[in-house]
């Protein structure tokens, strides 16, 4: 688009600005069993699509035709197709599935079962379950290296992450970390592992070529007990220099600088952060509020929080593709 623009008697033509671009992101509300479509061009609620039981691991597929979400008292995960914004198909799992990440392809899906202590293999184009590996007490956390060779699984009790081969589907080691691991994300350039540790208020730093543990991020908000920090979701910027961790019943964002592992600032949300998730562009930073049943907006560059938005009760996960 152009717009005239008369300087002095001389017209001049100017590039109009653009509009930004809209995205759509999924929220999982794990009490509602809804799933809000958030517009973020609006930061309006769009729909809410019914879904099963306990709703909580959402992504959308490579491809960001479907949106996949764990319904956990299902025991299944079911898939919305983002067009028509509505549950088309099931997919195969174990007992009580909480997070799942996918390969770079998008053709296996890996699916932490908390029940059963398994993380489920999934054929996606064959929509089949096609194998199970045998973890710690209460797996949760799920990811992914970048040269997809390593599948990382945290479990809850067991207080390990463990490392497993994608081609031969084998531990090849585990790694002690502190009180019940949430999360785990490896930095882009794969060179760290981050995993948060939600009762031992922490997040680890892992060198994932050697499986130990070289660092940890810690926390101190003036106010606050220890205890009330409790570190979940984590988000990488895409080079690598900041990170943004979820504190729980802190109700606070801590802001990483990634390259010392030093929290350089905190940011106040809603009650009971949980997830998040960045918009393509890295504009936004969408986080979870479980209590306050809302999302909070950050914008990246200003590190602050611009806007919250209401949803479904307990929101949990996040989502984004673009529209």
């Amino acid at each position: 688009m152009w717009r005239r623009c008369l300087i002095s008697g001389t017209v001049f033509w100017l590039a109009a600005a653009a509009p930004a671009s809209a995205f759509m992101a999924y929220v999982s509300n794990e009490k509602g069993n809804t799933v809000s479509v958030i517009d973020t061009d609006s930061w309006t609620v769009t729909k809410t699509i019914k879904v099963g039981q306990r709703p909580r691991g959402i992504e959308f597929s490579r491809d960001g035709k479907f949106v996949m979400v764990a319904v956990g008292d299902d025991d299944t995960i079911q898939v919305i197709d983002a067009k028509k914004q509505e549950v088309v198909d099931t997919l195969p799992s174990g007992p009580d599935p909480e997070l799942f990440t996918q390969d770079a392809a998008g053709k296996i899906m890996y699916v932490a079962n908390e029940n059963d202590n398994t993380v489920t293999v999934i054929d996606l184009e064959k929509r089949a379950r096609i194998g199970d590996v045998q973890v710690g007490v209460e797996p949760e956390g799920m990811t992914i290296s970048p040269d997809g060779k390593i599948l990382i699984n945290t479990s809850e009790t067991t207080n390990m992450a463990h490392f497993i081969d994608t081609s031969t589907r084998q531990i090849v080691a585990n790694v002690l970390v502190d009180a019940r691991p949430r999360f785990a994300e490896f930095k882009h350039d794969g060179s760290e592992l981050w995993i948060s540790s939600e009762i031992g208020g922490t997040v680890s730093i892992v060198d994932p070529v050697k499986h130990v543990v070289t660092g940890k991020v810690t926390f101190n908000i003036p106010g606050l007990r220890s205890e009330a920090i409790q570190p979940v979701g984590i988000g990488m910027t895409k080079d690598d220099k900041t990170a943004f961790v979820a504190l729980g019943p802190a109700n606070r964002i801590a802001v990483v600088d990634a390259v010392n592992h030093k929290v350089t600032k905190y940011l106040l949300v809603g009650q009971r952060v949980w997830h998040m998730a960045f918009t393509p562009d890295e504009k936004y930073l969408l986080v979870t509020n479980g209590v306050s049943n809302d999302v909070s907006v950050i914008d990246v560059a200003a590190q602050k929080v611009i806007k919250t938005v209401q949803v479904g009760e307990l929101p949990w996960g996040v989502t984004i593709a673009p529209q």
